[in-house]
């Protein structure tokens, strides 16, 4: 009973935050005529209450593409809908097709922040919470609060949740995929793994690790036997939940074409994100980075580009991958989720700001494994946005939700005590660089004050961008600073998490179990 008053205390906190962070602005308040992400959400129930499914995603005289365009999977637009339903309920007006358009109020902005909340409330906590509990190293009830404590308030979700305007359900069926996975529910874990990729195509970044540990047990059991009946147990659960969540376009290949044009509009070139920022780049990957000094586009063909951005995310992958089919294990699949997010993030075609938080999810899973590691790269995936965060009017949530995160990591997990080799769980590394690499005694030190200093760096320049007006000569000195120093940073992390995995010997111990 007092693990979950416990607990209780640790998720009305985390509410309390949410609901005072959906007090401010969002994205695109007052800005016509496209408004931002809040009206793109609102579009959508318009449009899917509005219209005939076969019409959601063809461009009408009803249904104007160019204006937030439906262009996520079918689960975002069924979720579009049923929130419509109960919108039409208290309030015709707000989902009024073409008239609504660009409708704001106080009573609408209550409703569709409690649309957010209601959706973090009943799949993404739980999920958080459920997970928490179930960790061998959390046993203890105040340890399991505390784990949950920490990733309910990773402010990066928050702030793009309850203050940017966005629905935390793609990464909370990720998030039960992976708590399904953890006691060899395996079913269940691509069910709900499947319903994160059919409500937001860019769960693709978690695809690869979720197929390979599946994959990887198969071998392990035996394709002649018990892995071959699991096989196709996976396999027949996954063709039938992209069926039913399809369904309904089914009716002609054109419908389905349509859909897929939507969600994957490859002509609009790598560096869409990049350029549709304002001011551009604001984008921590390496295309929007490299993008100030050589103009990519300007020298290779888009096919090029496409080429390019598989061919360098299919390398960066490749050994983690790897890896994990030929020596699967728990441990070895969370941190794989990080390492292939953040390839995706770093190398792959037409990435959004928002997107790092596909990586900082599973960060948040092994925030008890690596507690200092985890707690720098969530600092860093939140400052990456900061551009994004400053252009919604949410600095004062940013600054208060940043110091709250890090003094809660620091009480809690001693973080600035845990920066051995071990604790960075790169002792099997430092044991083959042994005789080779003599600063690593040191190392410790070094990565405490490396962090102080990214610490301080990110302080310095959030004040800057938020109070400093920069030179004329340089109208996007700041955001292009944040997006660089935000991608050395990812690169440095990518490095980090790859050598984890290639060298952790815990992953061939624990991979016995599952044969």
């Amino acid at each position: 009973m007092e693990k979950w008053s416990l607990m209780t205390i640790t998720v009305l906190l985390a509410l309390t935050v949410r609901w005072a962070v959906s007090l401010g602005s969002y994205s695109g308040a007052g800005k016509p005529p496209m408004y931002g992400d809040y009206e793109a959400q609102r579009h959508w129930q318009e449009v899917t209450y509005n219209l005939p499914i076969r019409q959601w995603y063809f461009n009408t005289s009803d249904n104007n593409l160019l204006y937030w365009g439906l262009d996520y999977p079918p689960l975002t637009a069924y979720h579009s809908f049923v929130c419509a339903y109960i919108a039409k309920l208290i309030n015709p007006d707000w989902i009024a097709l073409h008239t609504s358009r660009g409708y704001e109020s106080q009573p609408h902005k209550l409703f569709m922040r409690t649309t957010v909340f209601v959706a973090d409330l009943l799949v993404y906590i739980p999920a958080v919470i459920l997970y928490c509990f179930s960790l061998k190293e959390t046993s203890t009830k105040k340890k399991a609060s505390i784990c949950a404590l920490c990733i309910l308030l990773y402010p990066g979700l928050i702030l793009i949740d309850h203050g940017h305007f966005q629905y935390p359900l793609s990464l909370g069926f990720a998030l039960w995929g992976v708590l399904y996975l953890s006691y060899d529910w395996d079913l269940l874990g691509s069910v709900a793994f499947c319903l994160a990729l059919n409500y937001k195509q860019m769960e693709l970044y978690h695809s690869l690790p979720f197929f390979c540990y599946l994959l990887g047990k198969c071998f392990k059991k035996g394709l002649k036997g018990k892995g071959l009946v699991l096989l196709t147990k996976i396999a027949g659960t996954v063709v039938v939940c992209f069926a039913v969540c399809w369904l309904p376009f089914c009716t002609d290949m054109e419908q389905i074409m349509q859909v897929l044009r939507r969600l994957f509009p490859i002509d609009r070139g790598l560096f869409e994100a990049c350029m549709l920022s304002s001011p551009p780049p604001r984008l921590a990957n390496i295309w929007c980075s490299l993008s100030v000094l050589i103009k990519i586009k300007n020298i290779v063909s888009p096919q090029t580009q496409l080429k390019l951005s598989f061919a360098v995310t299919f390398l960066s992958l490749l050994p983690t991958c790897i890896k994990l089919t030929v020596q699967p294990s728990l441990r070895g699949f969370k941190f794989a989720l990080v390492s292939c997010a953040l390839s995706f993030f770093l190398f792959s075609f037409q990435v959004h700001e928002k997107s790092i938080l596909l990586v900082s999810i599973p960060v948040c899973l092994i925030i008890n494994e690596i507690p200092f590691m985890a707690t720098w790269f969530l600092l860093v995936s939140t400052f990456s946005m900061l551009p994004l965060l400053l252009k919604d009017g949410l600095l004062l949530a940013y600054a208060v939700t940043m110091l709250a995160f890090l003094s809660a990591c620091v009480a809690s997990f001693s973080i600035f005590e845990k920066t051995s080799a071990e604790d960075l769980q790169l002792k099997p590394f430092s044991l083959s660089l042994k005789g080779h690499v003599s600063w690593f005694k040191s190392f410790p030190k070094i990565v405490r004050s490396l962090f102080l200093l990214s610490v301080t760096l990110m302080g310095i320049l959030s004040l800057m961008s938020a109070a400093v007006h920069p030179p004329q000569r340089l109208p996007d000195l700041f955001p292009v600073s944040v997006s660089i120093i935000s991608c050395l940073h990812f690169l440095l992390f990518l490095v980090y998490f790859n050598v984890v995995i290639l060298w952790d010997s815990k992953n061939s111990r624990s991979q016995k179990k599952i044969s």
